[in-house]
């Protein structure tokens, strides 16, 4: 049984840290995708990772400041603006390319999300 379970998270001030973890259970995906859902908008992915190179890739409201390993989405010098929910996904080489662009309907895992608040 594939699942994800994130843990992490949590309330931050404007410049801490958070880190964000996603354990994954019952199989080896090879990307690996972050995405984040701000007040009133859609979700977006934010960070990807490819297991068969270890190659990342981040969007440029993050690029510089979040850092994606294996299990974790590290988030440094966080702004108001990163308040949202978190959600890490999954998906095998089947369910399409493994890009920054990929649309959430491209990922058939999800993991339970997790709420990140940043204060001023």
């Amino acid at each position: 049984q594939v699942q994800l379970v994130q843990s992490g998270g949590g309330s931050a001030q404007a410049g801490g840290s958070l880190r964000l973890s996603c354990a994954i259970s019952g199989y080896k995906f090879n990307c690996i995708t972050w995405f984040r859902q701000q007040p009133g908008k859609g979700r977006g992915a934010i960070a990807i990772r490819r297991s068969g190179d270890l190659s990342t890739d981040y969007a440029d409201s993050v690029k510089g400041r979040f850092i994606m390993s294996r299990e974790y989405l590290q988030m440094n010098n966080l702004k108001p603006e990163d308040t949202a929910m978190y959600y890490c996904a999954a998906k095998s080489s089947t369910w399409g390319r493994c890009a920054i662009d990929s649309g959430e309907e491209d990922y058939p895992y999800w993991g339970q999300g997790t709420q990140v608040t940043v204060g001023t």
